[in-house]
């Protein structure tokens, strides 16, 4: 397993990212357990959570992943071995202190209320879920949309999180911060304010990038390399789209496209695409899940590929991608069908 460093800090995590967001509702207790055991053992230090979990959301699961971890964590005392990674609600959700928006308080109760789940008195990385503004992620938007967007109203808000985050670094709840679904102008805003007032510095980036959404080689990417706040890539699988299980329209029982009645990303628009790159794994010997992690991987701006699975059997698929290495032919035809199929969502 290799290990990037987490931005500016002396924080190494493993390029491979334990993500849990399953366990709750697709997953029990003890296999949350079985698959953290697993992933340890295979040298993966890394694990996202968030307070919104397990998904798909709803009341009487929220909190259930932490929880699972939290049990972990005593069982085995294993709390050091692991860069632990949660998030705040971005607000909206009404089960969750009424849907109300990130704001300092907010995020204290938050934090507070993870923590007694994780059972742990810190979480390495803290993350702001999604933005307090509109946003192109998770949506069929194909343009930026100003309406609702007030610059005078964004900037004290970032200003509150950061002064919030700072408040929690000196008490050592949190070590280090982050954010989520966000673009390059709300990051560039984040790094400016916590220059311009001695505030945590953002770290990472944790947003969707797979063979079908790949915004972030654009502008994020030159931002990342300049800035040092490297991409925590979620959803590799396009929630398991890639893989052609959802071809067709099919929705295989069990599945997270049958919990949430429909999957997305996969669609009239998707489906030629990942047929072709179905196509390209077969013609290559290739799994084509393990293919889009590994392309994945192979990206500079890359600071860990979070996978989640619901099965042994697709954790030890997913953990193998890492010693996969993809060759300039197999690369080469991942950009072709990429010019052909540079946005179908």
């Amino acid at each position: 397993m290799k290990f990037n460093r987490l931005g500016r800090t002396d924080i190494e995590v493993s390029e491979i990212c334990l993500g849990t967001m399953t366990w709750g509702r697709q997953n029990s207790e003890a296999e949350a357990h079985a698959q953290m055991d697993h992933a340890l053992d295979r040298g993966i230090n890394f694990f996202d959570t968030a307070e919104l979990y397990a998904v798909p959301p709803n009341p009487e699961t929220q909190g259930l992943t932490e929880t699972y971890i939290g049990t972990w964590f005593n069982k085995t005392g294993n709390r050091d071995k692991v860069v632990l990674a949660s998030k705040v609600a971005g607000g909206g959700t009404r089960w969750i202190r009424g849907g109300a928006p990130v704001d300092g308080p907010n995020i204290r109760e938050a934090v507070e209320a993870s923590l007694k789940r994780l059972q742990t008195d810190h979480i390495d990385l803290y993350q702001v879920h999604w933005p307090r503004r509109g946003h192109y992620h998770f949506e069929n938007s194909w343009t930026y949309n100003p309406y609702g967007q007030d610059r005078q109203s964004v900037l004290p808000n970032i200003l509150e999180v950061l002064d919030t985050f700072g408040e929690l670094v000196s008490e050592g709840k949190i070590r280090h911060v982050g954010l989520s679904n966000e673009t390059a102008w709300g990051t560039m805003q984040y790094l400016r304010l916590a220059q311009e007032n001695n505030l945590p510095r953002i770290v990472s980036i944790q947003n969707e990038y797979n063979f079908l959404r790949r915004y972030y080689d654009m502008d994020l990417a030159e931002l990342a390399h300049h800035e040092d706040v490297g991409l925590l890539a979620f959803s590799p699988l396009a929630s398991g789209a890639i893989s052609g299980k959802y071809l067709g329209g099919v929705i295989p029982p069990g599945t997270r496209g049958e919990l949430q009645g429909g999957v997305y990303r996969n669609n009239e628009l998707t489906e030629p695409a990942i047929r072709e790159y179905i196509k390209l794994a077969e013609a290559h010997g290739l799994d084509v899940c393990q293919m889009a992690i590994a392309f994945c991987l192979t990206k500079p701006f890359m600071t860990s590929v979070i996978i989640g699975a619901t099965s042994m059997d697709q954790l030890k698929t997913d953990i193998a991608a890492a010693d996969l290495a993809l060759n300039e032919e197999v690369l080469d035809g991942i950009h072709d069908i990429f010019v052909r199929y540079p946005r179908t969502l």
